[in-house]
């Protein structure tokens, strides 16, 4: 359980800080990527999608620090780590060890909360029915 807890802080730090860094500049700066990496990194941050990205990133990390909706700040996580780890794979090959790195640690926490997901990969489920008046979820208590 430590090391689940350990991988929960060390991936909700990663994205944290990367993501306020991008907003507010304080790691130091890094060296230029690759040539065949610029259209793609000059359309994806001209866009807007790259500022979108970062956002979800500060909130999932945070939930990640924070305990809170793990399981949801995973499945934000997930495919913002796969397009991390093949934009390093494909385009700018420097930056893989730390996206490796980010992948184990996703992978990890996956498995650890794996209960929580669980019922997402079932291959066929049934809906429940909506009746009305119904609550949703039973009342907090206290």
């Amino acid at each position: 359980m430590r090391i689940i807890h350990a991988a929960r802080i060390l991936l909700g730090l990663g994205f944290v800080a990367f993501a306020v860094n991008y907003f507010v500049p304080f790691l130091p700066p890094q060296d230029a990527p690759p040539a065949e990496a610029m259209p793609f990194l000059a359309g994806f941050a001209g866009s807007g999608m790259l500022t979108l990205v970062k956002l979800i990133e500060l909130g999932a990390g945070l939930l990640l620090l924070s305990n809170r909706f793990v399981p949801l700040a995973l499945a934000l996580l997930a495919p913002i780590v796969v397009g991390i780890l093949a934009f390093h794979l494909l385009l700018a090959p420097a930056g893989t060890p730390i996206a490796v790195v980010f992948l184990v640690l996703e992978l990890g926490l996956a498995w650890g909360y794996r209960a929580a997901f669980a019922p997402m990969l079932r291959a066929t489920v049934i809906p429940e029915p909506v009746v009305a008046n119904r609550p949703l979820a039973s009342p907090a208590i206290g």
